[in-house]
Protein backbone atom coordinates (compact mmCIF):
# COMPACT_ATOMS: atom_id res chain seq x y z
CA UNK A 1 0.00 0.00 0.00
CA UNK A 2 2.92 2.50 1.10
CA UNK A 3 4.40 2.92 -2.32
CA UNK A 4 0.78 3.59 -4.51
CA UNK A 5 -0.83 5.83 -1.64
CA UNK A 6 3.05 8.04 -1.32
CA UNK A 7 2.66 8.18 -5.55
CA UNK A 8 -0.87 9.46 -5.10
CA UNK A 9 -0.12 11.89 -2.45
CA UNK A 10 2.94 13.36 -4.28
CA UNK A 11 1.11 13.85 -7.48
CA UNK A 12 -2.60 14.98 -6.10
CA UNK A 13 -1.98 16.79 -2.63
CA UNK A 14 0.64 19.16 -3.79
CA UNK A 15 -1.83 19.98 -6.68
CA UNK A 16 -4.37 20.13 -3.92
CA UNK A 17 -2.55 22.03 -1.60
CA UNK A 18 -0.20 24.14 -3.80
CA UNK A 19 -0.15 27.86 -2.50
CA UNK A 20 -1.81 27.44 0.61
CA UNK A 21 0.52 28.47 2.64
CA UNK A 22 -0.34 25.42 5.59
CA UNK A 23 2.77 22.42 4.87
CA UNK A 24 6.05 23.79 6.17
CA UNK A 25 8.28 21.39 6.74
CA UNK A 26 11.76 21.54 8.48
CA UNK A 27 14.23 20.45 6.11
CA UNK A 28 16.83 17.86 6.86
CA UNK A 29 19.25 18.61 9.87
CA UNK A 30 20.41 18.37 13.45
CA UNK A 31 17.79 20.59 15.40
CA UNK A 32 20.70 20.48 18.62
CA UNK A 33 22.84 18.39 20.41
CA UNK A 34 19.58 15.66 20.66
CA UNK A 35 17.46 16.08 17.69
CA UNK A 36 17.69 15.46 13.83
CA UNK A 37 14.82 15.26 11.10
CA UNK A 38 14.92 13.95 7.29
CA UNK A 39 12.08 16.43 5.25
CA UNK A 40 10.44 13.90 3.12
CA UNK A 41 8.57 16.65 1.15
CA UNK A 42 5.87 18.03 2.86
CA UNK A 43 6.41 15.28 6.06
CA UNK A 44 9.11 15.23 8.66
CA UNK A 45 10.44 11.95 10.70
CA UNK A 46 12.61 12.54 13.64
CA UNK A 47 15.68 11.07 15.22
CA UNK A 48 16.84 11.45 19.01
CA UNK A 49 19.91 10.14 19.81
CA UNK A 50 21.58 9.90 23.94
CA UNK A 51 24.28 8.19 24.96
CA UNK A 52 25.21 6.25 21.67
CA UNK A 53 21.52 5.06 21.15
CA UNK A 54 19.19 6.24 18.20
CA UNK A 55 15.96 6.15 18.04
CA UNK A 56 13.37 6.63 15.42
CA UNK A 57 9.99 8.69 15.74
CA UNK A 58 7.82 7.99 12.88
CA UNK A 59 9.10 6.13 9.50
CA UNK A 60 7.76 8.61 6.77
CA UNK A 61 6.81 7.66 3.01
CA UNK A 62 8.19 5.06 1.35
CA UNK A 63 10.73 7.16 -0.11
CA UNK A 64 13.51 6.50 -2.01
CA UNK A 65 15.91 9.17 -0.44
CA UNK A 66 15.17 7.82 2.96
CA UNK A 67 18.82 6.32 3.28
CA UNK A 68 20.37 9.17 1.32
CA UNK A 69 19.35 11.84 3.76
CA UNK A 70 20.00 10.12 6.94
CA UNK A 71 23.44 9.37 5.68
CA UNK A 72 23.67 13.42 5.42
CA UNK A 73 23.13 13.26 8.57
CA UNK A 74 25.47 10.40 9.97
CA UNK A 75 22.92 7.70 10.60
CA UNK A 76 22.68 4.41 9.77
CA UNK A 77 19.79 3.18 9.02
CA UNK A 78 21.30 -0.89 10.31
CA UNK A 79 21.55 0.79 13.73
CA UNK A 80 17.97 1.67 13.83
CA UNK A 81 16.76 -0.53 16.59
CA UNK A 82 13.54 1.38 18.01
CA UNK A 83 11.14 3.02 16.16
CA UNK A 84 8.25 5.28 17.82
CA UNK A 85 5.07 5.52 15.72
CA UNK A 86 2.25 8.22 16.30
CA UNK A 87 -0.09 6.50 13.84
CA UNK A 88 -0.49 4.74 11.09
CA UNK A 89 -1.14 6.97 8.24
CA UNK A 90 1.76 6.20 4.95
CA UNK A 91 3.46 9.30 5.57
CA UNK A 92 4.14 7.94 8.71
CA UNK A 93 4.58 4.10 8.76
CA UNK A 94 6.38 4.32 4.80
CA UNK A 95 9.06 2.64 5.79
CA UNK A 96 8.25 0.24 7.40
CA UNK A 97 5.15 -1.25 5.44
CA UNK A 98 5.22 -4.69 4.03
CA UNK A 99 6.29 -2.77 0.22
CA UNK A 100 8.71 -0.76 2.21
CA UNK A 101 12.68 -1.22 1.09
CA UNK A 102 12.84 -2.51 4.09
CA UNK A 103 15.13 -0.43 5.63
CA UNK A 104 14.20 -1.02 8.82
CA UNK A 105 12.90 -4.88 9.05
CA UNK A 106 15.09 -5.74 12.47
CA UNK A 107 13.36 -2.53 14.49
CA UNK A 108 11.28 -3.02 16.96
CA UNK A 109 8.18 -0.51 16.50
CA UNK A 110 6.41 0.85 19.71
CA UNK A 111 2.82 1.34 18.67
CA UNK A 112 -0.33 2.74 20.76
CA UNK A 113 -2.63 -0.21 21.71
CA UNK A 114 -5.74 1.50 20.14
CA UNK A 115 -3.98 2.25 16.71
CA UNK A 116 -2.77 -1.36 15.94
CA UNK A 117 -6.29 -2.29 15.76
CA UNK A 118 -6.11 -0.24 12.23
CA UNK A 119 -3.18 -2.63 11.47
CA UNK A 120 -4.90 -5.97 12.57
CA UNK A 121 -7.63 -5.17 10.68
CA UNK A 122 -10.33 -4.67 13.36
CA UNK A 123 -10.40 -1.10 12.44
CA UNK A 124 -10.58 0.65 8.76
CA UNK A 125 -8.60 4.43 8.52
CA UNK A 126 -11.17 6.91 7.31
CA UNK A 127 -10.22 10.31 4.88
CA UNK A 128 -11.78 12.46 3.18
CA UNK A 129 -13.98 13.94 5.71
CA UNK A 130 -14.72 9.83 6.96
CA UNK A 131 -16.33 9.62 3.40
CA UNK A 132 -14.00 7.08 2.24
CA UNK A 133 -11.79 4.24 4.02
CA UNK A 134 -8.17 3.84 3.11
CA UNK A 135 -6.58 0.22 2.36
CA UNK A 136 -5.74 -1.81 5.65
CA UNK A 137 -1.91 -1.14 6.25
CA UNK A 138 0.58 -3.96 6.50
CA UNK A 139 3.90 -3.94 8.37
CA UNK A 140 5.63 -7.37 9.34
CA UNK A 141 7.89 -5.47 12.35
CA UNK A 142 7.92 -6.79 15.95
CA UNK A 143 5.59 -4.34 17.55
CA UNK A 144 5.21 -3.54 21.12
CA UNK A 145 1.92 -2.18 22.14
CA UNK A 146 1.61 1.22 24.14
CA UNK A 147 -1.39 2.76 26.92
CA UNK A 148 -1.96 6.17 27.40
CA UNK A 149 0.21 7.37 29.96
CA UNK A 150 2.50 4.65 29.76
CA UNK A 151 6.58 5.39 30.65
CA UNK A 152 9.13 3.10 29.22
CA UNK A 153 13.06 3.23 28.89
CA UNK A 154 15.23 2.44 25.91
CA UNK A 155 18.61 2.28 27.42
CA UNK A 156 18.89 5.62 29.11
CA UNK A 157 16.13 7.26 26.72
CA UNK A 158 13.18 8.42 28.47
CA UNK A 159 9.45 8.10 26.89
CA UNK A 160 6.02 8.82 28.07
CA UNK A 161 2.76 8.25 26.19
CA UNK A 162 0.01 10.18 26.05
CA UNK A 163 -3.02 9.25 23.73
CA UNK A 164 -4.67 12.27 21.82
CA UNK A 165 -7.22 10.45 19.44
CA UNK A 166 -9.38 12.20 16.93
CA UNK A 167 -6.63 12.61 14.06
CA UNK A 168 -6.75 8.62 14.07
CA UNK A 169 -8.43 6.56 16.53
CA UNK A 170 -5.30 5.62 18.68
CA UNK A 171 -2.86 8.57 17.72
CA UNK A 172 -0.12 8.92 20.40
CA UNK A 173 2.57 11.73 20.94
CA UNK A 174 5.60 10.96 22.62
CA UNK A 175 7.47 13.13 25.06
CA UNK A 176 11.30 12.04 25.61
CA UNK A 177 13.10 13.04 28.75
CA UNK A 178 11.00 15.51 29.71
CA UNK A 179 11.67 18.17 26.98
CA UNK A 180 10.93 17.05 23.82
CA UNK A 181 7.37 16.53 22.39
CA UNK A 182 6.71 14.56 19.05
CA UNK A 183 3.51 15.46 18.37
CA UNK A 184 2.59 13.63 14.69
CA UNK A 185 -0.65 15.19 13.21
CA UNK A 186 -2.24 16.26 16.68
CA UNK A 187 -0.92 19.99 16.42
CA UNK A 188 -0.83 22.31 12.79
CA UNK A 189 1.02 25.11 13.51
CA UNK A 190 0.04 28.31 11.27
CA UNK A 191 1.40 31.54 11.34
CA UNK A 192 -0.49 32.50 14.64
CA UNK A 193 -0.34 29.37 16.52
CA UNK A 194 -1.49 26.00 17.24
CA UNK A 195 -4.48 24.25 15.64
CA UNK A 196 -6.09 20.84 15.45
CA UNK A 197 -4.28 19.18 12.44
CA UNK A 198 -6.16 19.59 9.43
CA UNK A 199 -10.28 18.96 9.60
CA UNK A 200 -10.91 16.79 6.23
CA UNK A 201 -7.90 13.97 7.47
CA UNK A 202 -9.99 13.18 10.57
CA UNK A 203 -11.62 10.51 12.11
CA UNK A 204 -13.36 12.63 14.38
CA UNK A 205 -12.39 16.47 14.34
CA UNK A 206 -14.64 17.37 18.03
CA UNK A 207 -12.72 14.37 19.53
CA UNK A 208 -9.80 15.73 17.93
CA UNK A 209 -10.30 19.81 19.91
CA UNK A 210 -11.00 17.75 22.97
CA UNK A 211 -7.75 15.73 22.87
CA UNK A 212 -5.65 19.31 22.64
CA UNK A 213 -7.23 20.69 25.40
CA UNK A 214 -6.44 17.75 27.08
CA UNK A 215 -3.11 17.49 26.31
CA UNK A 216 -2.32 21.21 27.02
CA UNK A 217 -3.83 20.23 30.40
CA UNK A 218 -1.39 17.41 31.06
CA UNK A 219 1.42 19.13 30.36
CA UNK A 220 0.30 22.33 32.68
CA UNK A 221 -0.43 20.02 35.31
CA UNK A 222 3.35 19.34 35.77
CA UNK A 223 4.38 22.39 34.37
CA UNK A 224 6.59 20.63 31.38
CA UNK A 225 7.56 23.32 28.79
CA UNK A 226 8.75 20.84 26.25
CA UNK A 227 9.67 21.55 22.31
CA UNK A 228 6.62 20.50 20.22
CA UNK A 229 7.82 19.22 17.32
CA UNK A 230 5.05 18.32 14.82
CA UNK A 231 5.20 15.64 11.36
CA UNK A 232 4.50 18.83 8.94
CA UNK A 233 4.61 22.40 10.40
CA UNK A 234 8.20 22.52 12.20
CA UNK A 235 8.72 23.09 15.74
CA UNK A 236 8.60 25.83 18.62
CA UNK A 237 9.21 26.22 21.79
CA UNK A 238 6.77 28.11 22.46
CA UNK A 239 4.00 26.68 24.64
CA UNK A 240 0.77 29.11 24.41
CA UNK A 241 1.78 29.41 20.74
CA UNK A 242 1.61 25.62 20.39
CA UNK A 243 -2.01 25.79 21.93
CA UNK A 244 -2.99 29.36 21.09
CA UNK A 245 -6.07 27.77 18.61
CA UNK A 246 -6.82 24.52 20.58
CA UNK A 247 -10.43 25.03 19.98
CA UNK A 248 -10.19 25.35 16.40
CA UNK A 249 -9.24 22.84 13.69
CA UNK A 250 -6.65 24.02 10.80
CA UNK A 251 -9.25 24.33 7.53
CA UNK A 252 -6.84 25.19 4.61
CA UNK A 253 -9.57 25.91 2.51
CA UNK A 254 -11.97 27.72 4.50
CA UNK A 255 -10.28 29.45 7.40
CA UNK A 256 -7.69 31.48 6.25
CA UNK A 257 -6.18 32.39 9.34
CA UNK A 258 -4.35 29.25 9.27
CA UNK A 259 -2.49 30.22 6.15
CA UNK A 260 1.71 30.69 6.64
CA UNK A 261 2.97 33.64 4.22
CA UNK A 262 6.39 31.71 4.97
CA UNK A 263 5.23 28.07 3.62
CA UNK A 264 6.42 27.29 0.47
CA UNK A 265 3.91 27.23 -2.39
CA UNK A 266 4.22 24.21 -2.81
CA UNK A 267 6.16 21.97 -0.46
CA UNK A 268 6.52 18.81 -2.55
CA UNK A 269 9.30 21.18 -4.11
CA UNK A 270 12.21 19.87 -2.24
CA UNK A 271 14.63 22.02 -4.05
CA UNK A 272 15.56 23.88 -0.71
CA UNK A 273 16.44 20.34 1.10
CA UNK A 274 20.07 19.85 0.15
CA UNK A 275 23.05 17.86 1.59
CA UNK A 276 25.39 20.82 1.98
CA UNK A 277 22.51 22.56 4.06
CA UNK A 278 22.19 19.20 6.32
CA UNK A 279 26.05 17.85 6.85
CA UNK A 280 26.29 21.73 8.13
CA UNK A 281 24.31 20.94 11.04
CA UNK A 282 26.07 17.58 12.03
CA UNK A 283 28.61 18.98 14.63
CA UNK A 284 25.71 19.76 16.73
CA UNK A 285 24.92 15.93 16.90
CA UNK A 286 26.07 14.73 20.85
CA UNK A 287 26.63 10.35 21.94
CA UNK A 288 27.70 9.34 18.75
Amino acid sequence: MSKKATEFQKKAMSRMFRGTGVFKPLNTGWIDGHVACVREWVANLYFYRKDGTTIMIDAGYHYDRLEEKMGWLGIDPAGIRHILLTHQDTDHVGAVEVDSPGLFGDATLYVGEIENRYLTGEVRRRGGYRLYKLPQVSIPNQKVLLQDGQTFYIDSIKIECFLVPGHTWGHMVYLIDDAWLFTGDTIWLGADGGYSFISGLAEDNRLAVRSLTALEKRLQARNLQPVFLTGHTGLTKDFRFAFAHRDKCCSPFTYKKAYDPGAPCDAYDESDDTEEKARATVGRAVGK
